[in-house]
């Protein structure tokens, strides 16, 4: 009977020198910087993927690089999992998300796979319920646009912020193991804070509906204003006279 692994943390891509740049592979980038800083064993062939094993916050893991092509991530992934006896819920998947900004990183538990054919197949062969580490690579602005730019490579400038963001993964990634999501994200944040100007509206929240002030909304300069009483007229003298023969008297 195989021995029980604590988490699986695998790292989204497709396989071949042509495709190790891309965008798309994010999460191969992401898989071996963490084996990297955290002296995971070789990297070897099983599962129709290359794995490599080491401990992160304590839990024993086991990296894997699904080696199907993205569309069929899932037939790895699943074949490990159940090899372990595993279900989702100790799954983690770091992968290229086009609806953050460049450089951005969200982690969440389920959802929806956001049009990533990978994360697709993880979810038809394994199950929802598994950690997503959606690290963003920026959208092209044009959906016709989107397959040219996630198989296209980064760009030599992105590489001032890439190299801080796989270190930074790779730095806290002993947070995922322990389930600290939003540690993590804050140290990503904090890492790439001087890093990285982000250039899309990716999760920005709608911006806020000017403020009524009272009945009727009145702009800041009138609201400054003192509010003068209106003047008063006199009740008798020259100037009464005076009115009372322009306007008339009325009684009524």
């Amino acid at each position: 009977m195989p021995e029980k692994t604590a988490l699986v943390f695998a790292g989204l891509g497709n396989p071949g020198a042509k495709y190790a740049d891309n965008r798309h592979n994010v999460g191969f980038m992401a898989a071996d910087a963490i084996a990297r800083r955290h002296s995971f064993s070789p990297w070897s062939k099983k599962f129709q993927g290359l794995i490599a094993e080491g401990t992160l916050g304590g839990e024993k893991i086991i990296l894997i690089k699904p080696q199907t092509f993205m569309n069929l991530s899932g037939q790895s992934v699943g074949e490990l999992l159940r090899f372990y006896k595993l279900g989702p819920e100790a799954l983690t998947v770091f992968y290229d998300e086009i609806d953050l900004a460049a450089g951005k990183v969200r982690v969440k538990v389920g959802g929806g796979s956001g049009g990533h054919n990978g994360i697709r197949s993880l979810d038809q062969h394994v199950g929802k319920n598994f950690r997503r580490v959606r690290i963003g690579v920026g959208h092209p602005g044009v959906k016709e646009m989107v397959h040219g730019h996630v198989l296209g490579d980064f760009a030599k400038a992105d590489r001032e912020w890439l190299d801080v963001l796989l270190d930074t993964i790779a730095d806290d990634a002993g947070l995922l193991a322990k389930g600290d999501d939003n540690s993590f994200m804050n140290r990503v944040t904090l890492a790439l804070r001087d890093k990285l100007v982000p250039t899309g509206d990716d999760d920005r929240p709608p911006p806020k509906a000017p403020k009524v002030q009272g009945p009727k909304a009145q702009s800041h300069i009138r609201q400054a204003r003192p509010q003068q009483a209106p003047a008063k007229l006199p009740e008798s003298g020259p100037m009464a006279a005076m009115l009372k023969k322009l306007f008339g008297k009325n009684d009524g």
